[in-house]
């Protein structure tokens, strides 16, 4: 299912929310029907969370079907609210730590950061349960914000070149289309958070730009 929605009247929604395909971490005193409307369209749990008393949830963490991603910044409540999903959770101590914003994953591979240390693409690896590559999409190294990965398809920056393509499609075992949201806006993560049974997406996103993330994300029958 889709849905079109904003939070608190902002189409960046990515920024603010991050689902698998069982859990959506959101910022907390979302509105309930809201709320409704997310769990309803990702067929999934909803969780409230806190991040060092921030709501940009999406730019600071990542996750897939087994493990968490998170800053630094993250206190052992909201520690222990992950780990209360049956997820593994790792506080990146890297100096490149908006997790969100840096990692793009699924349940076959983690695309990072280029200047993320080795270390840190090992503890990724280890928590995530994939292989961890650094790299780019469309030169950008915020590779989190550039695209948006599930197990069935990838949508991302309209301007990836050919090799990064062919490396994301190897990584995370998908097809990879191009796309925008929000009006022509080619950082698809930030208005876009979806998982193999749905998506919400920015209430700025065109009819065009919704088809192309129906075809690109597998939702077409």
């Amino acid at each position: 299912m889709l849905q079109l929605l904003d939070f608190n009247e902002n189409p960046s929604i990515g920024v603010y929310c991050r689902a698998n395909d069982n859990v959506v971490f959101v910022q907390r005193q979302l509105d309930k029907k809201l709320k409704t409307l997310i769990a309803t369209a990702l067929d999934a749990k909803i969780v409230e969370l806190s991040i060092a008393n921030a709501n940009i949830i999406g730019s600071l963490l990542v996750m897939n079907s087994s493990g968490v991603v998170v800053t630094d910044f993250a206190n052992e409540d909201t520690i222990r609210t992950i780990k209360q999903q049956g997820l593994s959770v790792l506080v990146t101590k890297d100096t490149i730590n908006a997790a969100g914003n840096d990692i793009l994953a699924n349940d076959h591979g983690a695309l990072v950061h280029p200047e993320m240390r080795d270390h840190t693409l090992k503890k990724i690896g280890e928590t995530l349960g994939v292989p961890v590559s650094r790299g780019t999409i469309a030169e950008l190294e915020t590779v989190g914000m550039a695209a948006v990965v599930t197990n069935k398809g990838c949508l991302c920056h309209p301007k990836i070149n050919d090799e990064e393509k062919r490396v994301l499609e190897k990584m995370f075992d998908v097809e990879v289309m191009i796309g925008t949201v929000n009006h022509g806006y080619p950082m698809i993560g930030s208005g876009l958070v979806a998982n193999t049974k749905g998506a919400i997406i920015g209430n700025q996103t065109t009819g065009i730009e919704m088809g192309r993330i129906e075809e690109a994300l597998g939702f077409l029958q």
